[in-house]
């Protein structure tokens, strides 16, 4: 089909069936901070499901930080959409319809501010990725030395997430200080309380007469509830487009592919009020710290490692890397040896049945999830996955071979020894702290002096530095992988996990 000759998705050329709700004109009741394929594919979804049941002021202001492309399109689009989902059973689209506005922060800094200042906005939702809340990972506390934060501080146009919202809440205080609720939907352990410190660390920092100001305002009307957010959504390509195009004859610029499944459970804790994402499927719990340590360990965790031995294996996708015996064992044994005994199951959550649905995820070969795309951004998602469980094995008189085998093939992967090839999909993973491990890698051309060098930095935190025998082993890992590549190292890993079971 050529999608070129077809008509553009807007309100018009919408099918009515497609829709997932049917309600009027929508009020803006939200501001979205990331305006990426996740949010779209996921709180989106969810609060169509909510406006399909309940009417409300739910409609949601799109944020994107740089790129116009996304919000530029919605605008084209009448803020229509597809999402796609994706599963070897078929493919099937829905149509949200839920954003009433695009932004883009770098160039409409007052437009963010005034729509966080709105008193319609009831609620702040934030997808923008680990890295983008501009903490340290070895203080976990806000870098104030970093350009985009001294600029916010300074008074400058916000260009940072956490000066975005600070800056915002102080213009609503001066409108009038109208309840609101702040809620990272991002992979961040306890990511509401660590949104709400960082937040208050912004505002420590200001004069003392705004600070005082804005922290009595924090204390009073602003809520910071944690909350956990899981599907898999992978990048848009043509062959999404042209889905929407078979499904729906229309062409849509920007649809969004997902996988069936999808999971969020949060803490209700909403000063001003929110939509009724029950009927979506989402779940509200006080214990939500436990469902976040089991997606983050078990799911998060195991996926890494599935990326980096799947993309030095020469793999373009997680479902053809995690169908090598090899991966396959490796993830089974990390998440059942290594992450499994740091976490505490969820009463309501049958294990077997996770870990079962976790494999046929991650097997979805219709969905194509990319290697390369899972492996980016390491330096952050790990530090949120490994220390801890590590540490626990470690002061228990344990090595975690896979969690050291998984700190060994992201190295490898983004960091590689000199003369080492890791291939075009390694090399396609993004990374902020690549150039400075490359640079490492090539002043500490040794792998226990390099492992040690990096580990000093506090890539993961302070204490896995001064377990020399954790260091030792993930150096061997590294020389295996560069010697004998990833089979290889994987089988060391298992033989020696076995050595212990036994």
């Amino acid at each position: 089909m050529r999608t070129m000759t077809l008509p553009r998705l807007t309100a018009a050329s919408t099918p009515p069936a497609a829709l997932m709700h049917h309600r009027g004109p929508l009020e803006t009741g939200i501001v979205h901070l990331g305006l990426g394929n996740f949010h779209r594919a996921h709180q989106a979804v969810y609060t169509a499901a909510a406006l399909a049941a309940q009417d409300g002021p739910w409609g949601i202001a799109g944020v994107a930080s740089r790129s116009a492309r996304i919000a530029d399109s919605l605008r084209e689009q009448d803020f229509r959409y597809g999402t796609v989902q994706i599963s070897p059973a078929g493919t099937t689209v829905e149509v949200p319809a839920v954003h009433t506005a695009a932004l883009v922060a770098a160039t409409q800094p007052d437009a963010v501010l005034d729509a966080i200042a709105a008193p319609g906005t009831r609620i702040v939702t934030l997808t923008v990725t680990e890295h983008g809340y501009t903490y340290s990972p070895v203080t976990h506390r806000l870098d104030l030395d970093h350009p985009g934060v001294r600029g916010d501080l300074a008074g400058a146009p916000p260009s940072t997430t956490i000066g975005q919202i600070a800056r915002g809440l102080q213009r609503r205080v001066r409108a009038g200080g109208a309840p609101i609720t702040v809620l990272s939907c991002d992979n961040l352990t306890a990511n509401g309380e660590h949104t709400g410190r960082l937040v208050r660390e912004f505002v420590a920092a200001l004069p003392a007469a705004e600070s005082a100001e804005l922290s009595s305002y924090l204390d009073t009307a602003v809520r910071f509830p944690n909350c956990m957010v899981d599907r898999i959504v992978p990048a848009t390509t043509d062959r999404y487009r042209q889905d929407v195009a078979r499904a729906l004859g229309v062409r849509d610029e920007i649809p969004v592919p997902a996988e069936p499944f999808t999971m969020w459970v949060l803490e209700d804790d909403f000063i001003a009020g929110r939509p009724a994402w029950e009927h979506g499927g989402a779940v509200f719990s006080d214990d939500v710290e436990a469902y976040e340590l089991l997606k983050l360990r078990l799911l998060n965790g195991t996926h890494s490692l599935i990326a980096y031995l799947g993309a030095l294996d020469e793999r373009a996708i997680i479902p053809d890397a995690v169908a090598q015996p090899f991966v396959e064992q490796a993830a089974r044994s990390v998440l059942v040896e290594d992450y499994l005994p740091s976490v505490r199951v969820p009463a309501d959550v049958d294990l077997d049945g996770y870990v079962a649905q976790l494999f046929q995820r991650w097997s979805n070969t219709a969905l194509g999830h990319g290697t390369h795309q899972v492996g980016s951004d390491g330096s952050v998602k790990l530090a949120q996955r490994i220390p801890e469980p590590a540490r626990l094995h470690l002061d228990r008189g344990r090595m975690p071979h896979h969690l050291a085998l998984t700190v060994a093939a992201y190295l490898q992967c983004i960091a590689p020894p000199a003369g080492f090839e890791p291939g075009r999909y390694a090399a396609a993973m993004s990374d902020p702290a690549r150039p400075a491990l490359a640079d490492l890698a090539a002043t500490q051309p040794a792998p226990q002096p390099f492992v040690q060098a990096v580990l000093d930095t506090g890539l993961l935190g302070t204490d896995l530095a001064g377990h020399r025998e954790f260091v030792d082993r993930v150096a061997e890992f590294r020389t295996i992988l560069t010697t004998h590549g990833p089979s290889a190292a994987a089988a060391e890993a298992a033989s020696a996990g076995l050595a212990v079971s036994a």
